[in-house]
């Protein structure tokens, strides 16, 4: 008698990805309940670019001369850079929803599902930076064709290969510093404290407001060693070919060693919190 064989398991790697990847989507479907609100943000996102640029003309018509070693173009393309970064990987309300997910005892259902929880907030963080670059695209696109007297793209085919890594792992540095500040939520309920102390000094040293390198050279050791640094500034300079050779594979590897260290206390603050909350909810 002929037997059928039997059909085989699928691979834990795919089912995996199939999880994960149901969960993207779940992301960008939950993203679209609120369209409205996300158009509005993300077009209006790049409004300060515009004044960014009128502060600057001003600043260099007066000085007439180059600042730190930028010039108006130079400086233009750097806020450009910035910008064009901070819309793709600075996270969105990640804290907050996560703090809340665990201040409101959601996250209860996670913990008796396969389910890794970084994972899943991995997954809608990506969902949203997909979506959200694809819609501010344009007017990023808009913008550049506006100011492209001041776009200077990289030369050098390494240079684009080293800008791409060092964007994802200011892109993995953003999310696990939001996702460490959201455990904390596992010992104090309201951490916007917490979060609007941090963001304070990671809006000012992360090279928003101005690129670093213009800042007193006493502060050059802190700067080169901060996590901050590697969140904006650095990859913008490596897309403006400022930083190349031992420099830039010496930043490289200082970011990924952020980024090792980010995911270390992510995953220690998370494995520390659930038990807590285990103890404490019984």
């Amino acid at each position: 008698m002929n037997r059928e064989s039997p059909t085989p398991a699928p691979h834990p790697l795919a089912v995996s990805f199939q999880k994960y990847w149901k969960l993207f989507d779940i992301g960008i479907q939950n993203t679209f309940v609120y369209r409205w609100n996300f158009l509005l943000r993300t077009v209006f996102g790049i409004v300060p670019l515009v004044g960014t640029v009128f502060l600057w003309k001003a600043i260099f018509h007066s000085k007439q001369a180059p600042i730190s070693g930028y010039t108006y173009p130079t400086m233009i393309f750097y806020f450009m850079v910035t910008v064009f970064l901070d819309n793709l990987i600075t996270p969105t309300e990640d804290e907050w929803q996560i703090a809340a997910e665990i201040r409101d005892g959601k996250i209860s259902a996670f913990l008796i599902k396969p389910l890794n929880y970084l994972g899943y907030r991995i997954s809608l963080y990506l969902s949203y930076r997909v979506l959200y670059i694809s819609v501010v695209f344009i007017p990023i696109l808009i913008l550049a064709w506006i100011l492209r007297e001041n776009l200077q793209f990289p030369q050098h085919g390494i240079t684009w290969v080293a800008f791409a890594a060092s964007t994802a792992m200011a892109a993995a540095l953003q999310f696990l510093i939001a996702y460490s500040l959201a455990m904390i939520a596992f010992w104090i309920l309201e951490i916007s404290t917490i979060v609007f102390i941090l963001y304070s000094f990671e809006f000012f040293l992360s090279g928003h407001v101005f690129p670093l390198d213009v800042m007193p050279h006493w502060l050059v050791g802190f700067i080169h060693w901060s996590p901050f640094t590697y969140e904006l500034f650095f990859p913008a300079q490596v897309c403006m070919e400022r930083v190349t050779g031992a420099a830039l594979a010496g930043g490289l590897i200082i970011q990924a060693g952020w980024v090792a260290l980010a995911f270390g206390i992510a995953t220690l603050l998370y494995s520390r919190g659930v038990r807590k909350y285990q103890a404490v909810g019984g």
